[in-house]
């Protein structure tokens, strides 16, 4: 099947989506993708409604009409008409996440999206997970088995996002996955009341910084990183524990700091691994920031590498990610394990929403 997969992260940038041909287990080929950023005022209004208060529905509407937007735009530049595509696999934008009370709640009008797009629509991939007792999260690793099939092992892909995720992968298909804490959301947040700015292009701040030792030990005994996993997070469970840490720092020590959270917290999730992983592969924004990635190789003291070392592409891998497990779920195939989200038992799920042509 042709599916065209969304993905709206954590870091609240944009939309990411991207083409690809799979039957759900392996994947054939890839297409087209692009990234379609959010205006200021969108992300302003998305931030707004973060924990499930405010004009939710209003927001919702707005953003499914962006991701119509996106699926055309996305269309236009493969060359392809509506036909063509079997179907999308429709994230949304996660507001509020708590699996430990049995709640998830990703935006997303699943049925406004096929009626717009005259595609056929799989969204709410996290909700049966959650309902079983696992953590809903993350819904990657499926995917990341599947493209590393012909990788050495054991080997760790790490996805930065506003949160960071992991999944590690051992010989014999072994696999576990989990969060590993905050990943660009806290040094995105640093930056914003800093500079005025979404993120720290390049690593600019945190290279002119000097990390508070005493602040990152102090992190690092946060009872997050103790529990065992799957485990997953809300982009803002670190926010006043992290930020709190940094308050009366200048916004170079601050940022160069926060992001050596974001590395140690990396470091801390190989702890738990069964095997260490010779090689770690780094998808998602933080891939970009050269202080981000300096700090990793440093914590790690492994060969640390953007996915683009092996010929994926770290910007759609997500997007890619959900047009498989769209194909998943139309098939009936499990989009989670006891080993990626905890929950007791391989869970399918996802909504069908029918093309309307």
């Amino acid at each position: 099947m042709l599916a065209l997969g969304l993905m709206s992260g954590t870091s609240l940038d944009g939309i990411d989506a991207a083409l690809v041909a799979t039957d759900g287990e392996t994947v054939e080929s890839f297409g087209a993708a692009a990234t379609f950023p959010y205006d200021e005022d969108f992300k302003a209004a998305l931030r707004q409604i973060l924990g499930g208060t405010g004009p939710v529905a209003e927001v919702e509407r707005h953003l499914t009409h962006l991701h119509a937007e996106a699926v055309a735009g996305l269309l236009a530049k493969a060359g392809l008409e509506t036909a063509a595509v079997d179907v999308i696999g429709f994230h949304g934008h996660t507001i509020l996440h708590r699996p430990d009370q049995r709640r998830t709640w990703q935006i997303g009008d699943g049925a406004l999206l096929a009626r717009l797009t005259g595609i056929a629509v799989v969204n709410d991939f996290r909700s049966a997970d959650v309902a079983a007792g696992g953590q809903g999260a993350p819904l990657v690793p499926v995917f990341h088995q599947a493209l590393a099939a012909g990788l050495a092992k054991p080997l760790a892909i790490l996805n930065l996002g506003g949160v960071g995720n992991v999944t590690w992968l051992g010989e014999d298909g072994a696999i576990l996955a989990f969060d590993t804490g905050p990943g660009n959301a806290l040094i995105d947040d640093w930056a914003m009341a800093h500079t005025g700015r979404p993120c720290d292009t390049d690593g600019a701040l945190a290279a002119w910084g000097r990390v508070d030792s005493g602040a990152l030990d102090r992190f690092a005994g946060h009872p997050y990183f103790a529990r065992k996993p799957p485990k997953s997070l809300d982009r803002d469970d670190f926010q006043s524990f992290a930020l709190g840490l940094v308050t009366d720092q200048d916004a170079a020590n601050g940022a160069a700091t926060l992001t050596a959270f974001t590395a140690r917290a990396v470091a801390l999730a190989g702890d738990w691994f069964p095997a260490p992983a010779a090689r770690w592969l780094v998808c998602g924004g933080g891939r970009h920031n050269p202080a981000l990635m300096e700090a990793l190789n440093s914590g790690l003291g492994v060969t640390v590498e953007p996915v683009e070392r092996v010929g994926w592409d770290g910007d759609a891998l997500e997007a890619q990610a959900f047009g498989l497990l769209a194909v998943r779920s139309r098939r009936g195939l499990p989009l989670t394990y006891p080993a990626t989200t905890g929950a007791p038992f391989s869970c399918s799920g996802g909504k069908f929403h029918p093309a309307l042509r």
